[in-house]
């Protein structure tokens, strides 16, 4: 089944296009984005059904139903695809039980597919990934982003910029490259050493984070928990570098 969610995602997503100039308002924005999602995410649902007939849908982590559930976000960055940039990702998911089971995240401009099963370990295009070795912040690249609409979240702007202001004297450098799910992943292959961010953000975490345990990064909260999707924070980090990662977040806070 892994090989056909890849099939569906990566054909579906060679038909996305960004608009001829970024939209100039809120309103224009959304209206250009619902142009792109809508018809994506339908598309998506029917091939997806089409494979897993019993499988519920769900755009949110928020009261899944027990049982197998597609979660998708078929613009995983969308604001930077509105803005003409190539930094967003496809990302599907499938949860049994509220457990993520299956990932897959995809990017057209890359032209890399990210896919992990429970068990079975995590690949980019075929080839099994790993975290980074480091074991020391000096030469770390870091990276951190915030939820959709963080303003919603009462504290998580502040926790983002504390954190950023500690990460900030420890490390090499911190990034924001674009799409949550693909920072991530990109912790699960070592292209990046570790990934953190405040505030719950399931959806885009969710599948991300199981391409990360299965590739053997530790993933956890800020504050070195075990992650769930209704946690309010996040960390992905190289095994060499979660506990003095936690440790800086935790001064942080």
């Amino acid at each position: 089944m892994l090989k056909s969610v890849i099939d569906i995602v990566e054909t579906l997503a060679a038909g996305v296009r960004a608009p001829e100039r970024p939209p100039a308002t809120f309103e224009e924005l959304a209206s250009v984005f619902g142009a792109i999602d809508d018809p994506l995410a339908a598309s998506l649902r029917a091939a997806l059904t089409g494979i897993r007939p019993g499988a519920a849908w769900a755009d949110e982590f928020d009261d899944l139903p027990g049982g197998e559930v597609w979660v998708v976000d078929a613009l995983d960055g969308a604001v930077q695809l509105l803005q003409g940039l190539p930094q967003y990702c496809l990302t599907v998911t499938l949860v049994r039980d509220g457990e993520p089971e299956l990932a897959v995240l995809h990017s057209p401009w890359l032209k890399e597919t990210y896919a992990a099963r429970r068990g079975e370990g995590a690949h980019r295009n075929g080839t099994p990934v790993e975290p980074s070795r480091k074991k020391s912040l000096d030469a770390v690249i870091a990276a951190t982003s915030q939820p959709p609409f963080v303003a919603k979240q009462p504290g998580v702007a502040e926790a983002a910029g504390r954190s950023l202001t500690a990460m900030l004297g420890q490390v090499a450098a911190v990034r924001n490259l674009g799409p949550t799910s693909w920072q991530v992943a990109d912790v699960a292959a070592g292209r990046l050493d570790l990934f953190w961010q405040y505030g719950r953000d399931a959806a885009n975490l969710a599948g991300a984070a199981l391409i990360a345990r299965e590739a053997g990064a530790v993933v956890t909260t800020a504050d070195g928990a075990p992650w769930t999707p209704s946690a309010g924070s996040f960390l992905a980090a190289a095994p060499g570098l979660h506990a003095t990662a936690v440790e800086i977040l935790r001064q942080a806070e």
